[in-house]
């Protein structure tokens, strides 16, 4: 890790920011996301107009995973929304949001945001980074010792475990979608809750009423362990494997976020199958930029981070999972070791 420094860090990120602005990197394109949307939107419609053509037919499996890969994609559009990335407008946001989150594929948009936010201001934060909480997995030495239950016994085998773990990820998010209603502090809880019910009752409705018990319940298994496999290799290679930050860190915001996080080599497929995420740095730096942006600005934020000596971390898509599982298998260590 970059040892902090002392002084006037601040205008450090002020500098990389003034010169991103003057490139003109932080302006909208409305263009950009007009054919990203269609092409998503068709993507999303057009599965589910194929899955009721096949009708009555194992072919309807390969459908399930198509339909995880039009769920992922619309996630990822959600996402943008949350950043403020494709519209001035933050109820013009919260609209297609909740429309794209709660509607479409049964998240909750306003619970994943607050969630989101709080990664984004403590990336790789062991006591403020809920992505990095120990609900189940560990992701430190010190969470390893302090471990109990079902997150002590899976820390034990965490890095073999990982991948079929999030074959339960997008069940997950239903979950955690739902019992975020219960929270007082959730922004328009009736009306989140009525687009979840929704969608739960529409995507249910569809699938049963076109196919017969037993192979309908196969096509959700198939459905939502892939959407979670896709979600969860595609928001991994960010920051798993990368420095976890404690109390006695001191970064500045620039340090704070490139150190935390790992860009991942590729060309067009990468870049739309991650959907821009693959440019990880570049996004926790200027969090609002379009996805379109990212590539133009890591240029000159690699350059700009050489000249201070701060580490840039970029490796290819399969590299970055090795480094993440590794992790995982370092920091489950202690629990190996010491059987209880």
């Amino acid at each position: 890790m970059d040892t902090p420094r002392t002084g006037a860090r601040g205008s450090d990120f002020a500098k990389l920011s003034r010169r991103i602005a003057q490139a003109g990197l932080l302006d909208k394109r409305p263009g950009y996301y007009a054919v990203r949307i269609g092409l998503v939107a068709g993507l999303f419609a057009g599965s589910w107009a194929v899955f009721a053509a096949i009708g009555d037919s194992w072919w309807q499996l390969p459908i399930a995973a198509l339909l995880a890969v039009a769920f992922a994609q619309v996630t990822l559009l959600a996402h943008d929304l949350a950043h403020g990335q494709i519209s001035r407008s933050r109820r013009t946001s919260r609209i297609a949001g909740l429309v794209a989150g709660n509607l479409a594929v049964g998240l909750s948009y306003g619970w994943w945001m607050d969630k989101h936010t709080r990664h984004h201001a403590n990336p790789n934060h062991e006591d403020h980074d809920p992505d990095v909480s120990p609900d189940i997995l560990v992701w430190s030495e010190k969470q390893a010792g302090h471990s109990r239950g079902i997150a002590r016994f899976i820390g034990r085998r965490q890095a073999f475990l990982f991948f079929p773990l999030l074959t339960l990820e997008g069940i997950n998010l239903k979950v955690s979608s739902f019992r975020a209603l219960r929270r007082p502090s959730l922004k328009g809880r009736g009306l989140e809750g009525a687009l979840l019910s929704a969608h739960v009752l529409a995507y249910l409705g569809a699938v049963f009423l076109v196919l017969p018990l037993p192979k309908a319940l196969l096509f959700l298994v198939v459905h939502q362990a892939c959407y979670g496999v896709y979600l969860g290799c595609t928001f991994a290679p960010n920051h798993k494997g990368m420095p976890v930050l404690t109390a006695e860190d001191e970064l500045d915001y620039l340090r704070r976020q490139v150190l935390t996080s790992r860009n991942v080599r590729g060309g067009r497929l990468i870049n739309t199958a991650l959907g821009g995420l693959n440019f990880q740095i570049e996004h926790h730096l200027f969090p609002n930029m379009p996805t379109a942006n990212l590539r133009k600005a890591q240029p000159i934020v690699r350059e700009y981070c050489e000249s201070l000596g701060v580490a840039y971390v970029e490796c290819g898509l399969i590299e970055s999972w090795r480094q993440a599982l590794r992790h995982l298998h370092e920091v489950g260590r202690p629990l190996r070791e010491v059987r209880t």
